[in-house]
């Protein structure tokens, strides 16, 4: 039974602009875009009258919500996470495992696991972030320093064989003990290397970012900062061709930052992520992210026991408002961002990321005031 997706206005990726258009779904696909009124429409009718029609947005940072750690979450947890997201706009994500131990990392990665096997209603979740365990001391953030530890390529197979191929993503930093030379290997496992929580000099992130690291963790955050005489680790983000994240939630980053990202970078080459721990969607109070206790406090998540800020309360829908606040540009511009970059990142373009015929009908309704209306993931209309 095919649905479409009548008199709304569909983005265009290329020209970054919407048209007035129909769009298609079959068997969870997009199979055609096109003029309104051209050719009969038979199936389900979804009249998106005055509304936006977009791609899905893609998070590949994030460590849950809605009460739920990634950390901790079972298949069920994994459900109801995935639900939560999906109302906000996320139709494809990463979960994120926070440095634990490795019965607990294992423990984690078997059951997103169960949940990526068998789920329905919710975001669909395209493997996993492992946030650790080869970073800094020094610029830990709240990851438990004990369980930090050099380059350990034999460790990191076995975690990627638990989890039959589904890590994607991984964080490292550049001047932990044998990371510039183990990143082709990481490579070769199959995992996309993003750098951070460090102090890597420039040549030392600049090595790595040579051997095929190809992004740079909630940048700013959890780094030493660009000195004129020192560039560090993010003088090379920006200077080279890696993408970068970012948090736009207004706290990890000056709005000014977010735009200097932008110049320096171009709109094509920054993935917004939301890095949003188990208190999103939730009011102020206390939370776990992975071993650690957590308060938020105006909706800002920081340590209980030091106060350094740990992740956020972010949604993707909540990202794109400040993006467009922030920087004064159309929704069209900043797209990119959550949709097809994230995309690109991970080698999935060519499935999501944008509305074309032949991929995946991960797509949101949204309104005048850039609200998620409804959300399609792969056809499926999702139920509140």
């Amino acid at each position: 039974m095919k649905t479409w997706i009548t008199n709304g206005y569909v983005y265009h990726y290329d020209k970054r602009r919407m048209e007035r258009k129909d769009l298609c779904i079959e068997d969870g696909k997009i199979c055609e875009i096109c003029s309104p009124g051209q050719g009969e429409r038979q199936g389900n009718i979804y009249d998106a009258s005055g509304k936006s029609v977009i791609p899905g947005f893609i998070d590949v940072h994030t460590h849950g919500g809605c009460g739920v750690d990634v950390n901790d979450a079972l298949k069920d947890d994994f459900e109801k996470i995935g639900h939560f997201f999906a109302l906000q706009g996320t139709t494809s994500w990463l979960c994120s495992i926070l440095t634990d131990t490795k019965e607990q990392t294992i423990k984690s990665i078997h059951e997103a696991l169960k949940h990526q096997k068998e789920h329905a209603n919710c975001a669909n979740l395209l493997g996993i972030h492992l946030e650790g365990p080869f970073l800094s001391v020094e610029f830990k953030g709240a990851m438990p320093e004990e369980l930090l530890r050099k380059a350990d390529m034999e460790l990191l197979k076995e975690y990627q064989e638990e989890a039959e191929g589904n890590i994607r993503y991984i964080t490292v930093s550049p001047e932990v003990e044998g990371i510039p030379e183990a990143v082709p290997e990481m490579k070769k496992l199959g995992i996309t290397v993003a750098i951070g929580h460090s102090g890597a000099d420039y040549e030392t992130a600049m090595k790595c970012i040579e051997n095929g690291a190809a992004a740079c963790t909630h940048t700013c955050n959890a780094m030493k900062l660009f000195h004129q005489h020192f560039p560090s680790m993010m003088g090379a983000a920006l200077e080279s061709d890696i993408y970068c994240e970012a948090i736009c939630d207004g706290r990890h980053l000056h709005p000014g930052s977010v735009r200097l990202f932008l110049k320096a970078k171009g709109y094509d080459k920054v993935v917004a992520v939301t890095d949003s721990i188990m208190a999103a969607g939730l009011p102020d109070g206390e939370y776990k992210l992975g071993v650690n206790d957590v308060v938020v406090e105006d909706g800002d998540a920081k340590l209980k026991s030091n106060g350094v800020r740990a992740g956020s309360t972010l949604t993707t829908g909540t990202a794109l408002k400040r993006l467009i606040d922030f920087t004064g540009a159309e929704m069209e511009d900043v797209l990119p961002l959550l949709t097809m970059n994230p995309a690109k990142l991970l080698d999935v373009d060519d499935k999501i990321g944008s509305l074309e015929a032949g991929k995946d009908a991960d797509i949101l309704i949204v309104d005048e005031g850039y609200n998620i209306v409804d959300t399609f993931v792969k056809g499926k209309k999702i139920e509140r």
